[in-house]
């Protein structure tokens, strides 16, 4: 009976034991299941928050935008980040192993994390008390610039590392090392291994030395400390922990090293550039932002090619800063009060070939060229001729030069006196000398007999797109103009009565080589070029004889006319020859006078024959080309008319065929020495 009992309670108590364990073990598998449960959820709804990486394999980081002259040579870039894209095969293999040895030296054997320099940089940020190291490898790195914030939690670096993870799979490891070359920070400014290397040593990264990939892989842990222009030796202690590193790994041998670190590296100068046209550049950088976008200017890298000629650039800029200081050193101005423009484009295309919109960019960018709209003064008075030409006046016609009253309210005694700039009257005058002399009655006469409508919409079918007033005095150039659209006025007699429309940028390619944009020249036939003809031909003595004389200097055919405003306010001369056609103004932004003898012939005409001196050099002498009817005779220069035998002052004028005085004998042109090159003309021919 006792034996029953004992076996009876020896089976109760086995059977509570196991009943225990069958309890403890259901609560160890729910545990399990709820953490298991609790990780996937947390797992699942952290894999939710993290964003797609399918677009890394269309990557298409912020790049560089490059402007090209007109001889495809890169003159300036906008950006904001300076980065340029190269890739995988075009990098040395010395400086990706430099980059891996000292960034991730196991980056080909993990799986986008390491879990050593994971739980390494835990203990060491647990031992601090905070995050001092972060263990991340090149693929975190990418995920990091990519994807996340630089913030310092272990959440950001959780997901860190799951996205590093998904771009392991999703990426070969080359594709992974080019993402991270592109897009690393390196330094004053730079992005990206290519950027780096033509910012620090002014060349492409295929041609990188050791020591200069050493260099560049330094930076990445902290581009400011370790900049070799703010602490050279800190970065040449970091370059020598890189090589370190690389001979370690085994990607060089210890002689290589050597080498290396006894290499002195020559960098570039990190002070800014002059940039060689800022003005140009800002017409450019103004146009792609308002037709596409500040994303698509700033980011998109594309290649603006445009029509700047970088000869004719520097000596637009050279000659404006000589002309205005020796302006300066004759009448005592302070140094940089006074400004000039100057603007130059191909006369049959209308390609903008030079332009300097003032004295400093840095401290005005008012772009004087295009912008200002000042008096032309006599400058536009080969536009009233040319009208009065194709109305049926020659160079040969007489106008007297007397005085002339005209009513005039707005004056203190109630009429206008227009006079000379000389004060003086010469009589009866042919338009020729009117014209090569600026004389201002003879042009009012002029604009009287035509009619102030008819000259005004002459002026603007010649290009001038400002309003233009309607009353006598434009005969002396009291409508304000801006100097661009003088230059594509006068291109219209350059180019035998052709009138172009002036352009900056050739084309626009995306970073895919797509053509965003072509600029075809739009040229149009406004007047006859007979007409636009008789109009150089007479403006070509303002050069020989008259008020340009000091362009003569250039010793090649130059047709061109000077102008003066009231009180000197405004010099100007504009100038061509039959495919260059080029304008300057000078003047000060407050409008006050630039002194008793500063007139267009002596302030601005000298920078326009720096300007073409340079411009021009090496290139062939040009005549201007004679239209199909056109006729010359030899008449004389006072009267106009035909000369006789025994008037050795006579000169060959141009008339259309068939308006000839009777009686006059006819000069065949091509029998003309030199053709109309005047200098070279027979006077008793």
């Amino acid at each position: 009976m006792t034996t029953v009992k004992r076996s009876y309670r020896r089976s109760r108590k086995s059977s509570r034991r196991s009943l225990l364990g069958v309890i403890m073990v259901v609560i160890l598998l729910l545990f399990v299941t709820t953490a298991l449960a609790g990780s996937s959820l947390f797992y699942y709804l952290l894999l939710k928050e993290l964003p797609s990486i399918a677009a890394l394999k269309d990557y298409r980081p912020s790049i560089t935008t490059r402007v090209y002259a007109d001889n495809n040579e890169l003159i300036d870039e906008f950006f904001l980040e300076d980065r340029k894209v190269i890739k995988y095969e075009d990098i040395p293999k010395i400086a990706i192993q430099a980059f891996i040895a000292a960034e991730d030296a196991r980056f080909f054997q993990h799986s986008g994390f390491d879990m050593q320099s994971m739980f390494r940089a835990f203990f060491k940020n647990l031992e601090a008390g905070r995050i001092v190291q972060g263990g991340s490898t090149i693929t975190q790195q990418v995920a990091k610039t990519l994807y996340l914030s630089s913030e310092k939690r272990y959440m950001r670096k959780i997901k860190e590392a799951l996205l590093a993870y998904k771009i392991d799979k999703y990426l070969t490891k080359e594709e992974i090392i080019t993402l991270y070359l592109n897009h690393i920070y390196l330094g004053h400014g730079t992005y990206g291994i290519e950027a780096a290397s033509q910012g620090y040593f002014g060349k492409s990264a295929h041609g990188l030395t050791l020591a200069e990939a050493a260099m560049l892989a330094g930076l990445p842990k902290a581009p400011s400390n370790y900049s070799p222009y703010l602490h050279p030796e800190r970065a040449y202690q970091r370059q020598a922990y890189v090589l370190s590193q690389m001979l370690e790994d085994g990607y060089i041998t210890k002689a290589e090293k050597d080498r290396a670190l006894a290499m002195h590296l020559r960098f570039r100068s990190i002070k800014p550039k002059d940039k060689i046209a800022p003005y140009f550049i800002e017409n450019v950088r103004r146009y792609i932002q308002e037709k596409y976008g500040s994303d698509v200017l700033y980011k998109e890298g594309l290649e603006v090619h445009t029509t700047l000629n970088i000869q004719m650039q520097k000596a637009a800029r050279d000659a404006v800063e000589q002309g205005l200081k020796e302006m300066e050193e004759r009448e005592g101005y302070e140094k940089g009060k006074v400004q000039g423009a100057l603007f130059a484009m191909d006369a049959k295309t209308g390609a903008i070939q030079a332009m300097v919109g003032g004295r400093d960019f840095n401290r005005s960018e008012f772009n004087r060229a295009t912008q200002s709209r000042r008096q032309p003064g006599s400058a536009f008075k080969p536009i009233i001729y040319t009208a009065a030409f194709d109305k049926g006046m020659t160079p040969a016609t007489v106008l007297v030069d007397a005085p002339i009253v005209y009513p005039d309210p707005s004056q203190p005694d109630g009429v206008w006196k227009p006079k000379n700039f000389d004060e003086k009257f010469n009589g009866p005058t042919t338009l020729h000398n009117a014209l090569i002399h600026s004389r201002n009655i003879i042009t009012i006469k002029v604009l009287e007999e035509i009619g102030v409508d008819y000259a005004a919409s002459y002026a603007a079918n010649l290009g001038i797109a400002s309003p233009i007033e309607r009353n006598l005095s434009i005969a002396l150039g009291t409508s304000v103009v801006t100097l661009q659209e003088l230059v594509r006025a006068y291109g219209v007699l350059a180019d035998g009565g052709k009138r172009v429309q002036p352009f900056f940028i050739r084309k626009i390619v995306d970073r895919t080589g797509h053509v965003f944009e072509e600029t075809q020249p739009k040229i149009e036939q406004v007047i006859d070029p007979r007409i636009a003809f008789m109009t150089s031909y007479v403006m070509q003595d303002v050069v020989e004889s008259g008020t340009g004389q000091r362009v003569k200097k250039l010793g090649r055919p130059v047709a061109g006319k000077t102008g003066t405003t009231d009180d000197m306010r405004d010099a100007w001369f504009l100038g061509f020859t039959p495919s260059l056609v080029a304008g300057v103004w000078v003047g000060f932004d407050q409008e006050r006078p630039l002194g008793r003898q500063e007139v267009g012939g002596r302030a601005a005409a000298p920078i326009w024959l720096y300007f073409a001196e340079k411009a021009l050099q090496g290139t062939p002498i040009e005549v201007f080309p004679i239209p199909e009817g056109i006729v010359f005779i030899k008449v004389d220069p006072k009267t106009g008319a035909p000369a006789k035998p025994s008037n050795r002052g006579a000169i060959f004028e141009c008339f259309l065929e068939g308006t000839t005085p009777d009686n006059a004998q006819i000069v065949d042109p091509s029998s003309l020495p030199g053709g109309v090159l005047k200098f070279d003309m027979d006077p008793n021919f």
